[in-house]
């Protein structure tokens, strides 16, 4: 019994030390954290190859490579509406680009962090927004997937410039709309601030699971639950976040943002706190650079279990959308209800 006790001391004192030892680890290599933000180097489903796509059920999607910068490219999928699928069977990359002159709508998707433009969730949702009759363009930031960079938040952001520039040379009237998912709404909020700025808006900006501000996010985060009360947290873990340039400010950038905009939050989300989004819609609705336009909140109810990534299984969806794609329309009364 006393060598069982010894060991259960030794091991309860390394536990201990260890999670002393973490904060200050985080503190003196800032980059960890940044590292912990992005997630860039979990790649999963592994074992894909991101150069076909049809290998995940799209059959209808062509793969592309651009180059924001001088040493970064970065991969990129556009799938074609779903009632052009038998057309796009064995068509090469020009066809797709001719495709967004056509008469549908583009969504170009900012997924969050971890993972690919192969995840399976990001997949389906591809697949549920090319069914309602959606061009899809989506693309893994630098430092993703088997896009060549190191991931920033300005990184990220120029990427995302970079696609909707090289969309909106060739879509010519055709709507664009941005839809940033979880940390991707981090990324969608800097640009189309930024394009609202240059006075060049999408015609809508929808946020999935969207936070306030990376910070609020990150002392949110069901990981920091352990850490939450350990003196000086801010300065342990939320300080070298900042160090890093890292802010995704979306509660800041929408009082600069001039264009319709709808946010979906589950109530049930485990990772982005509903009451995050919540507080978003509450920051936006009244701001002067939305006075001429829609802004909507829907939240998903808790029983539906959507949680962080499965709104895309929402039978309402395309009711929800609906509005997007006449901007005019007076909002559904009942989307400040949960569905």
């Amino acid at each position: 019994r006393k060598g069982l006790w010894l060991r259960l001391r030794k091991i309860l004192f390394c536990v201990l030390g260890l999670y002393i030892a973490i904060p200050f680890l985080i503190k003196l290599c800032p980059g960890i954290q940044a590292k912990l933000i992005f997630l860039n180097f979990v790649r999963v489903p592994y074992f894909i190859d991101l150069k076909k796509p049809q290998d995940q059920g799209l059959n209808h999607t062509c793969n592309y490579y651009l180059q924001p910068e001088e040493d970064v490219t970065i991969g990129v999928w556009h799938t074609v509406p779903a009632v052009w699928w038998k057309n796009a069977q064995g068509k090469d990359q020009m066809w797709y680009e001719d495709a967004l002159a056509s008469s549908h709508a583009i969504i170009l998707y900012l997924h969050g962090n971890a993972g690919t433009r192969g995840g399976d969730h990001r997949v389906e949702l591809y697949k549920v927004l090319s069914s309602l009759g959606y061009h899809v363009v989506t693309f893994d930031y630098r430092g993703w997937g088997d896009s060549v960079g190191t991931p920033s938040e300005r990184g990220m952001t120029y990427d995302a410039l970079h696609v909707f520039d090289w969309i909106k040379a060739r879509s010519g009237d055709n709507p664009v709309y941005i839809w940033g998912h979880s940390l991707g709404t981090g990324v969608a909020t800097n640009l189309v601030r930024r394009l609202c700025e240059r006075e060049t808006p999408p015609d809508a900006l929808i946020l999935e699971s969207p936070f306030t501000n990376i910070r609020e996010e990150a002392k949110s985060h069901p990981f920091s639950v352990i850490y939450r009360y350990f003196p000086g947290f801010d300065w342990f873990f939320l300080d070298p976040i900042t160090s890093n340039g890292i802010k995704f400010a979306n509660d800041e950038n929408v009082k600069h943002i001039s264009c319709p905009l709808l946010i979906l939050h589950a109530e049930d989300d485990p990772v982005v706190p509903f009451q995050l989004g919540r507080k978003l819609y509450s920051i936006a609705a009244p701001a002067r650079s939305f006075r001429d336009f829609k802004v909507q909140f829907v939240p998903f109810h808790s029983d539906l279990g959507y949680r962080h990534k499965y709104i895309y299984k929402s039978p309402e969806l395309p009711r929800i959308l609906r509005p997007q794609q006449d901007p005019g329309s007076s909002p559904d009364p009942s989307m400040s209800e949960p569905v």
